[in-house]
C-alpha cells in the first residue's frame, strides 16, 4: 500500500515538474518571438544583425564548450571572437558593399559537406562515447555559425522579412510537429542512443509538417517555398522539403550527441526551459546553409 502510495506521489510530481517545464518553455518561446518580431520590423537592418551576432556568439560559446570542455578557457574568446567578427562583416554590408558573398558561400558549402560526411556517419554510428575531437568540431562549430549568420543576414537584405520567417517556420514547424506528435503517438525510438526522447512517428510528423508548410507558402510571392519552387519545380521541392526536414532532425540530434559526450542535459542554462541559445538554434545552424545553397549559394 505504502509502494503504490509512493508511486503515485512520484508520478504527480513528474507530471507537475513537466506542466512546469513546458509553461517555461512557452513563456521563454513568446519572449523569444517578441524579440524577434521587433528587431525585424526594424526599418533599420542594425537590429537584426545585431540580434544574429549576439545569438551566434553566445552559441559559439556554449557549442566550443561541449567540444573543448566546461572547464576551458577558450570558449568564452572564441564566442566574444565569432560575434567580433560577425558584427566587422556586419558593418561592411551595411556602410559599403553586399556583393561579395563568396566567404558565405563557401563556408556555407563547407557546412554542409560537413553535415553529409562527417555529422552524418557520426549520428549514424551513435558515437556518444566517442572521443570529442574537439579541435575538429570547435572549427566546425565557428565555421557553420559563422555560415548561418552570413546567410541569414543576406538573404534578410537582399529578399527581406517574409523570406527569412518563411524559412526559420520550416525549422520551426518540423520541431513543433516532431515534439508534439512524438510526446502524444511516439513509440519506436528514433535514435535512442543518442537521444531517447525522440521517435520515429515524431520525425515523421516533423518531414509531412515542413512537406505540408512548402507547399502551402510557396504560393506567397516573396516566400522562401516560392523561390525554391521556381528554382526546382514542384516533385524536386518535395524532395528537398524532406530533405531540409531531414537536416533540422540532424541538428537536434548532434547537438544531443555532443551534450551526451560531455556528459551535460543542456548548453547552458540562459534560456528558462529550453537550456541554452545553441539548444534553439540547433536545428537552425543544419538547415540555413543548405537552403542557401538550393536557392542563392550555388550562383557564382
Amino acid at each position: 500500500m505504502k509502494d503504490d502510495l509512493g508511486e503515485q506521489a512520484l508520478n504527480f510530481n513528474l507530471r507537475k515538474r513537466a506542466k512546469y517545464m513546458l509553461k517555461q518553455r512557452i513563456l521563454t518561446a513568446i519572449v523569444l518571438l517578441m524579440i524577434l518580431a521587433g528587431v525585424l520590423s526594424s526599418d533599420s537592418a542594425w537590429p537584426f544583425f545585431v540580434f544574429l551576432a549576439v545569438t551566434c556568439g553566445i552559441a559559439g560559446w556554449e557549442w566550443t564548450r561541449l567540444t573543448l570542455g566546461r572547464s576551458s578557457s577558450y570558449p568564452i574568446w572564441l564566442g566574444a571572437g565569432l560575434f567580433a567578427i560577425t558584427m566587422a562583416q556586419a558593418f561592411a554590408w551595411l556602410n559599403l558593399d553586399l556583393s561579395s558573398q563568396l566567404a558565405v558561400r563557401v563556408s556555407a558549402g563547407l557546412c554542409v559537406l560537413f553535415w553529409f560526411i562527417a555529422v552524418g556517419g557520426a549520428i549514424y554510428r551513435a558515437q556518444v562515447q566517442a572521443p570529442t575531437a574537439p579541435i575538429a568540431w570547435s572549427v566546425f562549430a565557428l565555421l557553420t555559425l559563422f555560415a548561418t549568420w552570413g546567410v541569414l543576414a543576406i538573404l534578410y537584405r537582399t529578399h527581406g522579412v517574409t523570406y527569412v520567417l518563411s524559412l526559420l517556420i520550416v525549422i520551426w514547424v518540423a520541431d513543433i510537429a516532431a515534439y508534439f506528435v512524438g510526446r502524444a503517438f511516439g513509440r519506436h525510438k528514433l535514435a535512442p542512443s543518442i537521444s531517447p526522447g525522440k521517435t520515429r512517428e515524431g520525425a515523421l510528423a516533423g518531414i509531412v509538417g515542413v512537406v505540408i508548410w512548402i507547399l502551402v507558402s510557396f504560393q506567397w510571392q516573396g516566400s522562401f517555398a516560392a523561390d525554391l519552387m521556381d528554382r526546382w519545380g514542384l516533385i524536386s521541392t518535395i524532395a528537398l522539403s524532406v530533405l531540409l526536414a531531414v537536416f533540422s532532425i540532424c541538428g537536434d540530434l548532434f547537438e544531443s550527441m555532443l551534450k551526451r559526450r560531455a556528459g551535460v542535459k543542456d548548453s547552458s542554462q540562459l534560456l528558462p526551459g529550453h537550456g541554452g541559445f545553441y539548444d534553439r538554434i540547433d536545428a537552425v545552424v543544419a538547415v540555413v546553409p543548405l537552403a542557401y545553397l538550393l536557392t542563392e549559394g550555388l550562383k557564382f
